[in-house]
């Protein structure tokens, strides 16, 4: 089973559709959780850029088919969440600021 951290990196490759941008480094992750009632199950809580995004079904997916390819991992779930709403000024990366103009 992959720790918190191994499935964090392993999201790195996954990037939003419409800004083509890391997920990660977004800040678009907010919680995961490896274990729980079946040992072999990661739960992956995070936000989208916006709650009217047209992409959030297929992002969604692509974020659990990811984090499936990961040795040990037999079950995936992302649960999509707005609270707290994503702010980039806040929670993106400084790279990711800088991409976006935010500096």
């Amino acid at each position: 089973m992959p720790t918190v951290e191994e499935v964090r990196s392993a999201l790195v490759t996954v990037k939003d559709p419409e800004l083509d941008i890391g997920v990660v480094d977004l800040g678009l992750i907010y919680d995961i959780a490896v274990g729980g009632d079946a040992a072999e199950h990661v739960t992956v809580t995070m936000t989208l850029t916006s709650p009217m995004c047209p992409v959030g079904p297929a992002f969604k997916q692509s974020v659990e088919d990811r984090v499936r390819e990961l040795d040990g991992v037999k079950s995936a779930n992302v649960d999509i969440t707005f609270t707290p709403p994503w702010d980039p000024h806040t929670m993106a990366s400084d790279e990711v600021k800088t991409i976006l103009g935010i500096w």
